[in-house]
């Protein structure tokens, strides 16, 4: 008999997403900063020292570590097609009518043979839950079952964790910001967006998380 198929839930590590926050099957918190490119050759050269040096600095007042994850995905321009499309249909110019046909088949094609790609670049500020000696149980495993004392307890642990994890995400955030950056937290709707666009890449992609 074939395997039974497992549910996808299962090998995403991705309890709940709220308040901004990705919260791990294990306990830990995490934090996602969509951030800025900088085209680094058009700069000049005390500009590019200037930025360097900014980004060393980063680097090396950090104690713990972060993430920095760079996305590319290929860019789906059928609804800008479509538009124009709409726009030819209704255009009372022939002349105009024509050039807006040539320009779709033009676009078509260029993408066709050249790839587009987007790139977006992250940063994940990680918080992990204390790990005990006495056998090597992390601390909110403790507190997954029980009596209405212990969700306390499980909730006080978790607003300390976010509090460690916010004062983390603001000095990154200080710290691109300083090397030239923008720096952008996602909320819940554009979490669940990105994490639907990762696990879902042949599914056409929806454009408000990219709109900054």
């Amino acid at each position: 008999m074939p395997k039974e198929a497992q549910p996808t839930q299962k090998f995403v590590e991705i309890e709940d997403i709220r308040h901004g926050l990705v919260i791990l099957k294990n306990g830990s918190l995490r934090r996602v900063l969509m951030v800025s490119g900088i085209n680094f050759e058009l700069k000049s050269e005390e500009e590019q020292n200037i930025i360097a040096y900014s980004y060393q600095n980063f680097l090396n007042t950090l104690d713990f570590s972060v993430q920095i994850v760079i996305h590319s995905r290929k860019l789906n321009i059928e609804n800008y097609l479509n538009k124009l499309a709409e726009r030819q249909t209704t255009e009372t110019n022939e002349l105009l009518k024509n050039q807006i046909s040539e320009y779709i088949e033009f676009i078509r094609s260029f993408v066709e043979l050249n790839a587009v790609m987007a790139k977006t670049f992250f940063v994940v500020v990680p918080y992990d839950p204390i790990v005990i000696p006495s056998g090597g149980k992390k601390i909110l495993e403790f507190f997954k079952f029980g009596s209405k004392t212990k969700i306390s307890a499980l909730e006080e642990s978790l607003e300390q964790k976010i509090t460690q994890l916010n004062q983390r995400t603001e000095q990154v955030i200080n710290s691109l910001t300083q090397v030239g950056l923008r720096v952008v937290a996602l909320e819940d709707k554009e979490l669940i967006e990105l994490f639907y666009n990762l696990y879902n890449p042949e599914t056409v992609e929806r454009k408000d998380l990219w709109k900054t």
